[in-house]
């Protein structure tokens, strides 16, 4: 029964700082609502906006940052392999290793050359 009181208080005290934050918050900023025109505008660093807020962008800018993060972030799997690599652990062979580190380059290779077959790599 006493696990239940515990979990009773932490229910009734977590509910309760929800509950009297969003009352105060509420106290705090409440005054008469006002639409300004100013506030429904996008923010360009203090310019007036031009164009609507909502425009296209060239889909390919997105997909070379992609594939640039995926071979970016692979040096943080290569580093470690290449130290394990040096000096293997005892319960892991030099080669079990190397073959592991095989298998992740190809995967990793396989993956640039669809990039590139897709012509994901040229900028325009």
């Amino acid at each position: 029964m006493h696990q239940y009181t515990t979990l009773a208080v932490f229910l009734f005290v977590g509910i309760a700082f929800v509950v009297l934050t969003l009352s105060f918050s509420w106290l705090v900023r409440h005054k008469p609502a006002r639409y300004i025109q100013d506030k429904a505008t996008p923010y360009e660093c203090g310019e007036a906006p031009i164009g609507q807020a909502w425009s296209q962008y060239y889909v390919r800018y997105y997909l070379f940052a992609l594939v640039f993060a995926v071979f970016d972030v692979e040096i943080a799997f290569i580093a470690p392999w290449a130290i394990l690599l040096r000096n293997p652990p005892a319960m892991l062979t030099g080669g079990f290793l190397f073959l592991e580190g095989l298998v992740f380059i190809t995967i990793l290779l396989v993956g640039l050359f669809y990039a590139w077959r897709k012509d994901v790599l040229k900028w325009m």
